[in-house]
């Protein structure tokens, strides 16, 4: 990802929730704290972390734009009282995405009981991760001439390595997770539209991503698919120039033996998945689509699993990463 700023802060998107307050295991406000009212509605909230120099000012200034508000840099403690704060603004504040980085183990501790604590009052929130890959991210630094936030006396590598490692639980705990490492301004941009622009929030969105496995791959896959069980159109000479959004070749595909029990399987699967992710509160899941090239079966598949998850209810996004990479 082009992105010339390393100390930015990432975004993040969630679901709203009704939280009544007043409830005897609640803390009693203080004499001077206006306690919420108990129909109080929840804002929204969402929270942008992830790796420095991944985007995470790009991803904020989006949700800005989308009519989030976004702070910056908040110290993970005081997270639950800007959803109190929010909560008492009679609707004024109803979508709240919070910046953090994780520059301290401390740092990181704080976070960690915050969302034990949103998580104890019922709190639904959401956690968006922006990733990018170290040769990314050393390229980024270098290129605006600035020290990342905790190399301290060491390399740039070294900075990142040991980011990696305190947000490395976060990572794992994150709704959305975006790989930027090939991402411009524009496309992060548009990734973030994508997820955030609507006006309703969809149970579950998925992204459905074509691939090549030469290429690598993608890092913010939480399911892989693997379509080289199946011949390659490739070495068809008259389907060789197309690609798999050909009806020629989706046809010849589809036509090769265990090509649609696999996607009818494949889509019972991703039911059963949806309705654990759903259960859970996972809201996005990015399904990695492959073949050699990422050009012919990948692409075909892709088209017909995300048309499978459409018709179920899913809302679906079709990337073919490498399409026309060759």
């Amino acid at each position: 990802m082009n992105v010339n700023e390393h100390d930015g802060r990432t975004e993040q998107a969630t679901d709203g929730a009704q939280v009544s307050t007043g409830t005897p295991n609640e803390k009693a406000p203080a004499p001077n704290e206006k306690a919420p009212a108990p129909d109080a509605a929840i804002p929204e909230l969402v929270i942008i972390s992830g790796m420095s120099g991944a985007g995470r000012s790009t991803a904020a200034k989006c949700l800005e734009d989308l009519g989030w508000f976004v702070v910056d840099n908040l110290p993970p403690a005081l997270i639950p009282t800007m959803v109190e704060l929010g909560a008492r603004s009679q609707g004024n504040v109803a979508r709240i995405a919070v910046v953090v980085d994780v520059r301290g183990r401390r740092f990181f501790d704080n976070l960690r009981e915050s969302l034990a604590d949103l998580e104890a009052k019922n709190v639904t929130r959401r956690i968006v991760f922006l990733e990018s890959s170290d040769e990314a991210l050393v390229r980024r630094f270098e290129s605006v001439r600035r020290p990342h936030p905790l190399q301290g006396d060491g390399r740039i590598v070294d900075g990142i390595d040991a980011e990696r490692e305190l947000l490395r639980e976060l990572r794992g705990d994150a709704d959305l997770v975006i790989d930027t490492s090939s991402l411009n301004v524009h496309e992060l941009r548009a990734k973030m539209d994508a997820q955030f622009a609507g006006e309703e929030e969809p149970e579950l969105r998925a992204t459905v991503m074509s691939f090549g496995y030469k290429y690598g791959l993608p890092v913010d896959a939480d399911l892989v698919v693997d379509c080289r069980f199946l011949p390659n159109p490739h070495w068809v000479p008259e389907l060789r120039p197309y690609t798999g959004l050909n009806d020629e070749v989706a046809g010849y595909v589809f036509n090769q033996p265990g090509a649609k029990e696999f996607l009818d399987r494949y889509t019972e699967l991703l039911q059963l998945v949806a309705t654990g992710y759903r259960r859970e509160g996972k809201r996005y899941v990015t399904i990695a689509v492959g073949c050699t090239g990422g050009k012919h079966r990948s692409v075909a598949m892709s088209e017909k699993l995300a048309a499978r998850l459409a018709a179920e209810g899913v809302e679906t996004v079709v990337v073919h990463r490498d399409m026309g990479r060759e």
